[in-house]
């Protein structure tokens, strides 16, 4: 029997969405994700580190809850990495079916999950600046990441980050150098230059369940929480098929057994780049079908709960 194809839209985002995407290397999708949603992965990503932060040695040399681990450890900033099977409405976010034709319709190819972590950060100790240096940075090169197809940029390597809080101008969202993902100097050149012209960093404001589409070879950062509410944010890096998992783990061979036929790219990718599946046009209109996340599996370590 033939297994059940991988539903999912063509195109992802409207033709303005990904005009802005092109220009600026980012967009923002609000009401991504229902408030059911949200609450369901902040309940989740507020158990796991609790978890954490009750073992001994909760860094990736130590025991971890369901392959999550703290990549940074501070009272202010919890960083968890490998939450990929840590909880089923995790691995729903991160194969929800809008998100991942999203990734692709940038990448110009299938996806496979490369990375996925979570931020819970608040207000750090040390008194804000009114003209802060964030730790500005770009996950793959121009020349390797990118191509141009039809008039449009594609990378290999994206990412979407949702906040699952509200994020104001205040509350640390993320902050891009608008344009850099095609512009190919050095990334320090560039941050020089914008910290000359700020009005070249955007930030992110957004209300919960908006997710942040984009390039990595657009330079970002964390921004600076000046309130006093919490950041909840979870990420998922999807690359070309033939990329590896880098993320500081295996997937375990209980969580391997779940996963569908369908999703098998997904989580395994391919031996080979494959472009394609289909390149779009602005002229396209958005695919508006309804998607939901949808949990593929069990429960954590594949038992049953």
């Amino acid at each position: 029997m033939t297994a059940a194809a991988f539903d999912r839209p063509f195109p992802a985002l409207t033709p303005a969405q990904r005009y802005h995407l092109e220009v600026l290397g980012y967009v923002v999708i609000e009401e991504a994700l229902s408030d059911g949603e949200v609450g369901d992965l902040r309940e989740a990503l507020y158990r796991i580190r609790r978890d954490l932060c009750q073992l001994e040695d909760p860094s990736a040399a130590g025991p971890r809850v369901n392959g999550a681990y703290l990549r940074k450890n501070q009272p202010y900033h919890r960083f968890i990495g490998h939450i990929i099977e840590s909880d089923p409405v995790i691995t729903a976010y991160a194969t929800h079916p809008r998100l991942v034709s999203m990734a692709e319709e940038l990448m110009a190819c299938e996806a496979r999950i490369v990375e996925m972590n979570a931020h819970i950060n608040s207000r750090a100790p040390e008194p804000a600046s009114d003209s802060p240096r964030y730790g500005f940075h770009r996950g793959t090169d121009i020349p390797f990441g990118g191509h141009v197809q039809g008039g449009l940029f594609h990378c290999n390597f994206v990412k979407t980050l949702t906040n699952l809080t509200d994020l104001g101008p205040d509350d640390g969202g993320t902050v891009v150098i608008a344009g850099s993902h095609k512009v190919d100097v050095p990334s320090e050149d560039l941050i020089e230059l914008a910290y000359q012209d700020r009005s070249l960093i955007h930030q992110v404001v957004a209300p919960a369940g908006s997710t942040l589409l984009f390039s990595e070879t657009l330079i970002h950062a964390t921004g600076q929480i000046r309130s006093d509410r919490e950041r909840v944010i979870i990420i998922t890096g999807y690359g070309a098929p033939m990329f590896p998992y880098w993320d500081e783990g295996e997937l375990s061979d209980e969580f391997k057994e779940q996963i569908p036929d369908q999703l098998n790219t997904l989580f395994h990718g391919k031996a080979h780049w494959g472009r394609g599946p289909r390149y779009r046009t602005l002229a396209e209109s958005v695919d508006a079908r309804a998607f939901a996340m949808e949990s593929h599996l069990l429960s954590p370590s594949g038992s049953k709960p």
